[in-house]
């Protein structure tokens, strides 16, 4: 026995035909599968959504959220710290001259008269930077497709503008999360699942890093 759905008039594309399984008589669908979930959205709400919910994961070291989320999240999750543990090392040391303004003892920039105006003051500075090689400068590209800018701001008041800085998602990959499962092939995060949420019934997950 089969049963036919028909779309709403206007819209477009074919009849999907719904076949009964003999023994179970449940419908069939050669479309329904789990390989590509689209979470009640559309392609650009959803690739937001899943780039806000790695990048949080990978800050935080956990999230809330549902299973069919935290199921699409976990993939992306696992493939950039798997990512980041094969390049960690796959750098060089480079000692690099740098001019860095000098500052007084208050934090302001010490300034000069020259011919009639103010200049800051600069110092050469000798520095030490890590200077990818190839395969993981295009590593650190990947990530940065995915992951979002984070900005941490101090709680407290005084000093929050001076204080605010800007946090590199793949050096954090790199140098922090990394190191940790150096010895682990896979695995990288677990899901917990926590009950259903209020309202929709949907059940919630907690994501997070082993």
């Amino acid at each position: 026995m089969s049963t036919r759905q028909i779309r709403p008039k206007g819209t477009a594309g074919r009849l999907r035909i719904k076949q009964a399984d003999s023994k179970t008589n449940e419908a069939w669908t050669p479309a329904s599968t789990n390989m590509d979930r689209k979470l009640g959205k559309t392609s650009s709400q959803r690739k937001a959504l899943l780039r806000n919910q790695v990048t949080n994961l990978l800050y935080h070291g956990k999230i809330v959220t549902t299973e069919a989320r935290a199921k699409e999240v976990k993939k992306i999750a696992e493939g950039l710290i798997a990512m980041a543990v094969k390049e960690k090392d796959n750098f060089e040391t480079v000692k690099v001259t740098a001019k860095v303004a000098r500052k007084d003892k208050d934090g302001k920039r010490v300034k000069e008269v020259v011919d009639g105006k103010k200049v800051t003051v600069y110092d050469e500075v000798e520095k030490e930077i890590k200077k990818d090689k190839p395969s993981r400068l295009h590593a650190r590209r990947q990530m940065l497709k995915v992951l979002y800018d984070v900005t941490e701001v101090p709680a407290a008041k005084a000093g929050r503008k001076k204080n605010t800085k800007e946090v590199d998602m793949p050096a954090k990959l790199f140098d922090e999360i990394a190191p940790k499962y150096v010895n682990r092939n896979g695995g990288y995060t677990r899901i917990v699942k926590i009950g259903q949420r209020k309202g929709d019934g949907a059940l919630e997950v907690l994501l997070e890093l082993v």
